[in-house]
């Protein structure tokens, strides 16, 4: 690439450092038109002044990386400056001046490095998602497909596709030779694989959305009161009135680092009051897609029933609110008091890392995830093709659509719209 690009690398405002990236061929000629410096040894942090005109504008240091040795593969240099809006700003006039050197556009360094192999395409949005990170498990999982697990579970998957389609090609260059069932049984074992990861994938879509906490049950069992306790902060009214919460209140938590969404949902009752029926609508609407449900109960009302749908749920906690004015047999908690409040938080923690905890890396984001059921379906095509013409066919568009995931096959929509969600100096 012939342009040179800048940007900043640390957020615009007041501060004590700021640090300023350059990559492409003129980074030296900058480097030695505005410091004082003219010959720079790569790694090492040299310590100089930044020169406008015949003006020192700031003491800076740069260190210096060279081509291939560095983020984009290309000659690299990174200026630490003072955080001064002024400092910044000249810095960046001056190297907007200098020949073929422009502003990065968003997330062009990265994309550079991916154009370079120096990290592949779903290495790219690890790290997207590691500067996204909010938790400490999001920044784990982030690190991990980083360091290459997740794009190289897709690559191995490529290589297998590649020898079955050899295998299956030989045939048409040599028709007499007799072709094996053996490609057929390697290309469901690929299949059985892809569904596993498609399966399990959900985890991952949950570690950047969040898991979704909802709290249910009838009006004035308190269910917004929980809501308060398990954050430890008022964020929905609590009144005796019946009916007081009509719309989903939510707010997201950090449970053993993975992110969950507690939502408290309206009293489940039937009513004619148009307002609160949609709320109770809203309500169910959440309960179904709820992750985790904590069904709320009253332990000062005699005779209840839990409901079955209640029952049904894969993953509930019935809990019997007001402890501190009756005790009631199973999990009694007051969300008055903080009665067991602490021992439901350990059931929810609880609940939460066995739904999330995996050994084997899954899929984060819903890119992949529909690029292999496209390549699952190709492949499905495949088995149930006559003619060896069209199997070899499905099985070059499955080897693309993996391809695609990676960026090993670069399509210029995957990767503007990858890169578009980045920083500009990233």
């Amino acid at each position: 690439m012939t342009e040179t690009i800048f940007a900043p690398s640390t957020a615009l405002g007041q501060a004590g450092i700021a640090v300023i990236r350059i990559s492409g061929p003129q980074v030296k000629s900058v480097l030695k038109k505005h410091t004082l410096l003219k010959e720079y040894k790569a790694r090492y942090a040299h310590m100089t002044y930044w020169i406008s005109g015949k003006e020192k504008t700031d003491q800076v240091i740069v260190i210096y990386y060279s081509a291939p040795h560095s983020f984009t593969g290309e000659d690299v240099a990174e200026i630490q400056c003072h955080g001064s809006r002024a400092v910044i700003q000249q810095i960046l006039q001056d190297m907007s001046a200098c020949p073929s050197c422009r502003m990065a556009q968003a997330g062009e360094f990265t994309r550079r490095a991916l154009y370079n192999n120096k990290m592949d395409l779903t290495q790219a949005e690890g790290l997207l998602d590691l500067i996204h990170s909010q938790t400490k498990e999001q920044a784990r999982w982030a690190m991990r497909q980083m360091g290459g697990e997740l794009g190289q579970i897709y690559q191995n998957w490529r290589q297998d596709l590649i020898k079955i389609c050899a295998q299956v090609e030989a045939y048409i260059d040599f028709p007499e030779e007799e072709i094996t069932g053996q490609y057929a049984a390697d290309i469901q074992k690929l299949l059985n694989q892809i569904h596993q990861h498609i399966e399990q994938g959900e985890k991952g879509l949950k570690l950047a959305q969040g898991l979704l906490c909802v709290i249910a049950g009838e009006p004035n069992v308190g269910k917004s009161s929980l809501l308060n306790a398990l954050l430890k902060k008022d964020v929905a009214i609590v009144s005796t009135t019946a009916g007081t919460t009509r719309d989903v209140i939510q707010a997201q938590v950090d449970l053993e680092g993975y992110p969950v969404i507690i939502a408290d949902t309206a009293g489940l009752r039937k009513t004619q009051a148009s307002l609160e029926k949609e709320g109770i609508r809203r309500a169910k609407d959440y309960v179904k897609k709820s992750d985790i449900l904590i069904y709320v109960m009253d332990s000062t009302q005699k005779a209840q029933v839990i409901p079955a749908w209640v029952q049904k749920h894969p993953c509930a906690l019935i809990v019997y609110n007001k402890g501190d004015k009756k005790e009631h047999d199973g999990l009694c908690i007051s969300a008055k008091t903080g009665k067991n409040i602490d021992v439901l938080q350990n059931k929810l923690r609880k609940k939460v890392v066995d739904m999330m905890s995996s050994s084997t890396p899954f899929l984060t984001h819903e890119r992949y995830k529909e690029t292999l059921q496209k390549c699952c379906e190709s492949l499905q095509q495949s088995l149930k093709a006559s003619e060896i013409e069209l199997i070899a066919e499905h099985l070059h568009r499955a080897i693309r659509l993996l391809g695609e995931i990676t960026g090993y096959v670069r399509v210029d929509e995957i990767l503007d719209q990858v890169f578009s969600t980045f920083c500009i100096g990233k």
